[in-house]
């Protein structure tokens, strides 16, 4: 993981922060001088995070702190943005987790790892990209609001719990495609929900079949990569929907639910 700016304010500007901060519940993950580590979290914490919704894109103005044009860390100046469209970059991300949270962010809100954040050397704050792990084909939403990683082999840092989303949390960083996305380029967006687990086709069948008028939305029974039967509802589109059905489906104990994206 990688040193950010507001580590370097807090060190020259706030030992009180820096000495309140919140100590290192596990195995630490060692980047340079600093100490970071993961949360010690349930299974059922974890799942949580790997279902978070994506953040809802929309225009922001820019912050009055940590915009530059021109910065510099550690004698290497950086410059900053005009704009964030049509922003592409494939590389390495890692990410960032109890060292840093509660922390200032060059936006100057506070780091809170269980949000869908990130740090980026040069686009403009706060600004929406959408990540991709190449090795799994997982994607997430974040809100840049951070300066760093000041790592050259590496292009963006991101929060744990975007790195839970991403499924790379128990590794340090993982390659990935990363593009920026506007309020302008997006309709509502639009979700698939997974549910249950059944050996069974007929049983997961017969299942759908009670839940189609109570859901209101399409349903249909896919096989997953376990081999097992569950059921895929969706799309759902807006995220009061989304979060309606998914308040239901849990009601009803049907098992595991996992909402992935419909594009």
């Amino acid at each position: 993981m990688a040193k950010h700016w507001r580590l370097i304010f807090c060190l020259l500007t706030s030992p009180v922060i820096f000495g309140g901060c919140v100590s290192s519940p596990t195995v630490p993950i060692v980047q340079g001088t600093i100490r970071d580590s993961a949360p010690q979290l349930t299974s059922a914490e974890l799942a949580r995070l790997a279902n978070l919704p994506d953040p809802r894109v929309e225009s922001l103005p820019y912050s009055a702190t940590g915009n530059g044009p021109v910065y510099e860390v550690w004698g290497k100046k950086y410059r900053v943005m005009s704009s964030a469209r049509g922003y592409r970059q494939t590389g390495s991300a890692s990410w960032y987790g109890v060292k840093f949270h509660g922390r200032l962010t060059s936006s100057r809100e506070p780091f809170d790892m269980y949000e869908l954040t990130a740090a980026h050397r040069s686009l403009p704050i706060p600004c929406f990209v959408r990540v991709k792990n190449l090795e799994n084909g997982k994607s997430v939403i974040v809100r840049v609001n951070d300066r760093g990683p000041f790592h050259s082999e590496r292009i963006i840092d991101l929060s744990f719990a975007a790195a839970v989303k991403l499924g790379f949390h128990q590794q340090g960083t993982a390659r990935v495609a990363v593009e920026t996305i506007d309020s302008n380029s997006l309709s509502e967006r639009s979700h698939l929900i997974e549910v249950g687990s059944f050996v069974e086709q007929a049983q997961a069948q017969g299942v759908m079949e009670q839940l189609l008028g109570v859901l209101r939305v399409p349903a249909r029974v896919i096989r997953n990569a376990q081999g097992q039967y569950c059921l895929e509802v969706g799309p759902v589109a807006g995220d009061a929907e989304l979060d309606r059905l998914r308040a239901l489906l849990t009601t009803m104990d049907l098992g595991e639910i996992s909402v992935v994206s419909a594009q």
